[in-house]
């Protein structure tokens, strides 16, 4: 087949050269033949499995936006059954057979998402509610204000079990005693967890429902501490032992080394981000070295590299053990052990997780004697993370660190460093081509990893870090050659109590990196901001990078089609003209001047956002425009970009006025009957919709909202009546920052 295309090929090209066209059936054979020989070095070459992972993520992907209501799991899990049987018919037709597989993965993942929203189906709060709350803490994050306390709901209120939360997230600001596995009394102020502040923005309430968190708030006065009046089962009482020895561990490093160095020392040993400060994260994300600090890819490749050379140094110690045992294979099985072990302490976190799987399965081909890094491994491991998370396909976690793993497997052979090695007997000669070869593939390793990951990151976070190669390339050393092993020792001295000198030592590298951060941060321009683009460049450029890093032949070159098209995409993206704000209680308008003006006031965190999908850099306290609103006790007003005017009303006397005056009129309280306002977003339509966009234009505004046309998705409930919304506008705003809005939304990753 490989020579047919060739010479079908031979026979077009000369005709092109040539000036001649050549005939429409022998440039439509040539592709055909020419796409059947590079199909056929693809099965050759065994790259047609991690193919089945790409379409195992699409019937997730298809669940997640596609389905209006709640689909059956027989349906998917049938529709498979019925592609696998009838492959075994198919074997004699290859492309046949390799569609039907795929058809058959495609319906598996979606069952996956079917599956996956059942088992964590239960109750979230509909609106904000202040009542006595009862329960077990089963975990808990320090914070620089106070802590954060994630507990199982005994009794809540008056709510019974239909509608009370499983699980709540809380914030208190109080120094008290609570660990782990203890249960609490107080008065709690809880409100749902917060959806999208835009279309297509975070959605915190996603995430939360799925990790089984029906509500969000604080704890309102004393908190009583007591023990459980039941044994807990072992699953929870391990969790809260295991959870209670990582805060102890935070609490020993930080006081050790001292500052932000040793939140951030506590942080890349444990996984507790809380003590870092808002501004040691804005430096670290503005060397594009954030990623280090979130327990992944680089963390378990560590902690299972280190075990594994431990485990077989020592056995290679021993001549008859090295002889007579397969050293390797026993290293690679400690080195398992060690990493889910590791994996365990660091709390178990949705990328710690995925990045075990990954590195479970590359130990894994080491006791088969398979190639460890492969793309059919990375297949593997891509499909049993969405198997048992497949929600985690639509976060940037997921996205960037797979991807940023394929990127580097297609590219290994061009950035090994080979060019650089030396058979010279010359000490200085080695010395040189090792230095070579380790900074050359440093370099290479962290633009192949952007280059993969840049996509993802520029559309969850809409800010891009120019200098991201010189912050890794300079620190990425020092957390591989100084910080983690230090934390590797400090870890086994802590049983012996000798880890206080480990730690110290460990802190003045971490410091090395901080100074470096800072440094690299002061530059001009090291975190840029880029208006948000939409979903179809991101679709365009995810294919691209299937494409472009998969196959093994010249299909790779398919990828420049849809690269062109999603950066053309990206490079252009269409602003939103207004944006409204969940509750109501802000807006964001363009005035006349293109810059987006304040209305009301929308929480910090929100406005933060939209600036940032505007591809605004200011600040949040910061933004004033050529275009003032005029405000007043009642309300504001604004003329926007196109003329019109926007009311946002506050107090319900100045209906009668801005319902006959306003093109566009906001509220958080709900609209009295035959108001003239063209476009109204009120209470109401607000909890009905949530955070809303508006697009002006002539003809007329587009309107965009956070929630989807038709039934709301399962951590959408809507509220119970119209006379209930989902955040009530008498009461306080709904944006506490320690409990409304995510203060620490999924960091990137790029693992090295």
């Amino acid at each position: 087949m490989a020579q047919g295309g060739g010479r079908a090929m031979r026979g077009a090209v000369p005709a092109l050269l040539a000036g001649r066209v050549p005939a429409p059936s022998q440039l439509w054979r040539s592709t055909i033949e020419g796409l059947g020989a590079s199909l056929g070095r693809e099965a050759e070459q065994r790259r047609l499995f991690p193919w089945l992972a790409v379409a195992f993520g699409a019937g997730i992907l298809i669940f997640f936006t596609a389905t209006d209501g709640e689909p059956s799991l027989a349906a998917p899990l049938i529709a498979a059954g019925l592609c696998l049987a009838v492959t075994p018919l198919l074997r004699a037709r290859p492309v046949a057979l390799a569609l039907m597989l795929a058809l058959a993965a495609l319906f598996l993942g979606f069952a996956s998402g079917v599956r996956r929203v059942a088992s964590v189906a239960g109750p979230v709060l509909t609106r904000i509610t202040i009542a006595p709350l009862t329960g077990l803490v089963e975990g808990l994050d320090e914070r620089e204000g106070g802590a954060r306390l994630i507990v199982r709901v005994e009794r809540f209120g008056e709510l019974d079990a239909a509608q009370r939360p499983q699980r709540v997230r809380v914030s208190y600001r109080a120094a008290q005693a609570v660990r782990p596995g203890d249960t609490i009394r107080a008065t709690a102020r809880l409100l749902p967890p917060p959806e999208a502040v835009r279309p297509g923005g975070y959605d915190f309430a996603r995430d939360a429902y799925f990790r089984g968190i029906g509500a969000v708030g604080s704890l309102v006065g004393k908190v009583e501490v007591g023990t459980p009046a039941e044994p807990l089962p072992l699953s929870l009482r391990l969790a809260a032992a295991i959870d209670a020895t990582r805060n102890a561990f935070t609490r020993r490093i930080t006081e050790a080394i001292g500052g932000q160095a040793g939140a951030v020392a506590a942080a890349l040993v444990t996984g507790k981000r809380g003590l870092i400060s808002n501004e040691t994260n804005d430096v670290l994300r503005a060397a594009g070295i954030y990623h280090v600090v979130s327990i992944s890819g680089l963390h378990m490749v560590l902690a299972a590299g280190v075990v594994f050379w431990l485990v077989r140094a020592g056995l290679a110690l021993v001549p008859v053990l090295a002889l007579a045992w397969p050293i390797k294979k026993i290293a690679a099985g400690a080195a398992m052990l060690g990493v889910t072990a590791y994996c365990a302490f660091s709390g178990w976190d949705v990328a710690a997780e995925r990045a075990l799987i990954m590195t479970l399965v590359m130990l894994g081909a080491i006791l088969v004697d398979r190639p460890a890094l492969s793309m059919r491994n990375l297949a593997l491991a891509a499909i049993l993370a969405l198997a048992r998370e497949p929600e985690a396909l639509l976060g940037p976690s997921f996205q960037m660190s797979f991807g940023a793993v394929a990127g580097l497997i297609a590219c290994a052979p061009l950035i090994d460093g080979r060019v650089f090695r030396t058979e010279s007997s010359s000490r200085i000669a080695r010395a040189a081509s090792w230095m070579a070869t380790a900074v050359v593939g440093t370099l290479a390793t962290t633009l192949v990893a952007q280059i993969a990951t840049a996509p993802f990151a520029t559309y969850h976070f809409q800010t891009v870090q120019p200098f991201g190669l010189v912050g890794n390339a300079l620190t990425l050393p020092l957390v591989s050659l100084a910080v983690m092993p230090a934390a590797v020792l400090g870890m086994l001295a802590y049983p012996f109590a000798l880890d206080r000198p480990v730690w110290w030592l460990m802190g003045l590298a971490v410091r090395g990196m901080l100074d470096i951060s800072a440094w690299i941060a002061g530059f001009g321009q090291a975190n840029v901001v880029l208006p948000a683009f939409g979903t179809g460049a991101l679709t365009l450029l995810a294919a691209a990078l299937l494409l472009a890093t998969l196959p093994v032949s010249r299909l790779r070159l398919l990828a420049l089609l849809p690269a062109g098209l999603g950066i053309a995409l990206a490079a252009s993206p269409t602003r939103y003209d207004i944006y409204i704000d969940r509750d109501g209680a802000g807006a964001a308008v363009r005035g006349k001047d293109g810059r987006l003006v304040v209305l009301g006031r929308p929480p910090g965190f929100v406005l933060e956002q939209w600036l940032k999908a505007d591809g605004d850099g200011r600040r949040p306290d910061s933004v004033t425009g050529a275009a003032i609103p005029r405000c007043d006790r009642l309300g504001c007003t604004l003329a926007a970009v196109d003329g019109r005017a926007v009311s946002l009303v506050t107090d319900k006397r100045a209906f009668a006025e801005d319902c006959a005056r306003a093109d566009i009129l906001i509220t958080r309280l709900r609209v009295p009957p035959g108001c003239a306002a063209p476009l109204i977003a009120d209470r109401t339509v607000l909890a009905a919709q949530g955070a809303t966009a508006i697009r002006l234009g002539a003809a007329g505004p587009e309107v965009v909202t956070a929630r989807a046309a038709g039934q709301p998705k399962p951590w959408q409930p809507r509220p119970a009546n119209a006379a209930t919304p989902a955040a009530q506008p008498e009461s306080q705003p709904s944006s506490d920052p320690g409990a409304a809005d995510p203060s620490d939304p999924p960091p990137s990753e790029i693992p090295q």
